[in-house]
């Protein structure tokens, strides 16, 4: 039996007890966004400033250039997602630090904190996220090459056999199309470039017999080229390659704002003039894109 006093006691600390409980969940709650905030968020809002990566010479989707600007629709994508990230961090004067990277080396710069994103051509592959994450897709694409134009011109991987090809190392171009060659039971002799410029001029140069890259890529670097009608397209593709921004990988919270950013953009249709101003002039979306930036508008 309790005397009178500690029965007081323990009456006044039930009743006090749920209240403690509620504070406790209350308190648990309001600390869950803490415990789960975003590193690459944090270290934004200390620095004032949003540090992307880009692939330069990979216009139209990313380049530097005459004037020093930075342009093209990956940049215009990561521009969109700084003035998100700006409105979620208070920060309406958010700054942008443009970082070159290459295809070597725009992976490693977004797994050491060098960029917060990389905004270019880079294509999702599961290899690839087992060290960084990716946005949801921005763009789909496939690999070809470019060949010397003229009546006995390579119309097939098949065809590029024992064939020298200018590609880009370390990129899903080359591991795609090693692939197909051992498929077609061929096998030719890589030559390696800097970049899609290096790579035309080896063709055309016949230091290469094909220049292999992102069919977009080759699209514009033809387009560009005085001597267009000196080269020509495989028929058929080589690979799939769906295009998405490489992020931090195991930060949901960057990895969400950005994507709700993306799908923003999808659903209201504002992606359509950003579209046409860069990639317009090489033709309307396909069937393939359209679709999906229609499977990629995920509701709220």
């Amino acid at each position: 039996m309790l005397n009178s006093r500690a029965a007081a006691v323990y009456l006044g600390y039930a009743m006090i007890r749920p209240r403690l409980l509620l504070v406790s969940i209350a308190l648990f709650l309001l600390a869950g966004p803490a415990l789960a905030a975003s590193p690459t968020l944090a270290r934004i809002k200390a620095a004032g400033t949003v540090t992307f990566g880009y692939r330069d010479n990979a216009a139209p989707f990313s380049a530097r250039q005459r004037n020093g600007q930075v342009r093209g629709y990956s940049v215009e994508l990561c521009e969109k997602i700084a003035v998100a990230v700006g409105k979620a961090l208070g920060l309406p004067n958010v700054k942008v630090d443009w970082k070159a990277v290459d295809s070597e080396t725009r992976i490693s710069a977004v797994v050491a904190g060098k960029v917060d994103a990389e905004c270019g051509t880079t294509t999702i592959t599961l290899s690839r996220m087992e060290k960084v994450d990716f946005s949801v897709p921005i763009f789909v694409d496939g690999g070809s090459a470019l060949v010397r134009a003229g009546p006995n011109a390579p119309a097939s991987v098949a065809a590029l056999a024992g064939k020298r090809i200018a590609v880009m190392p370390a990129t899903t171009t080359e591991t795609a199309l090693r692939k197909a060659l051992a498929v077609s039971g061929a096998s030719a002799t890589f030559v390696n470039v800097r970049d899609g410029h290096e790579g035309l001029a080896a063709l055309l140069a016949g230091k290469a017999d094909a220049y292999a890259s992102d069919r977009m890529l080759l699209a514009q670097l033809r387009l560009g080229s005085d001597k267009a009608n000196e080269v020509a397209f495989l028929e058929n593709d080589f690979s799939y390659e769906p295009y998405g921004l490489v992020l931090p990988r195991g930060d949901a919270e960057f990895r969400l704002l950005v994507n709700r950013t993306l799908i923003g953009l999808y659903k209201s249709g504002e992606i359509d003039p950003i579209f046409i101003k860069w990639l317009g002039p090489y033709g309307n979306p396909g069937a393939l894109l359209n679709a999906m930036f229609y499977l990629n508008s995920f509701p709220e």
